[in-house]
């Protein structure tokens, strides 16, 4: 299991990027959430199995976009963080 922060910035909110990372890891069995942060970079925090977090991590990375994914990812940051024991669902803040 792996948990991962991915923090992405440029076109990225007001154009439903939060619902999309909402949508592609609840399909991928992923708890966690998807943040707007003041500074206008969403944060989303992925955790799971290995394979699927890896996949996430492409998928808000990836450019050009596979899956219609909204907005514009001009810059992103990854930091490996901790499991969190028990976590359920993935949402959006």
């Amino acid at each position: 299991m792996l948990a991962v922060l991915i923090t992405v910035r440029g076109r990225v909110q007001g154009v439903g990027f939060r619902w999309w990372a909402t949508s592609e890891a609840r399909y991928l069995n992923l708890s966690g959430y998807a943040e707007n942060k003041a500074d206008g970079s969403v944060e989303i925090r992925a955790q799971g199995e290995d394979e699927a977090v890896g996949r996430m991590i492409r998928l808000t990375i990836e450019d050009p976009s596979t899956t219609a994914r909204p907005g514009r990812v001009e810059d992103y940051d990854l930091t490996w963080t901790d499991v969190i024991l028990g976590a359920k669902a993935f949402g959006y803040r």
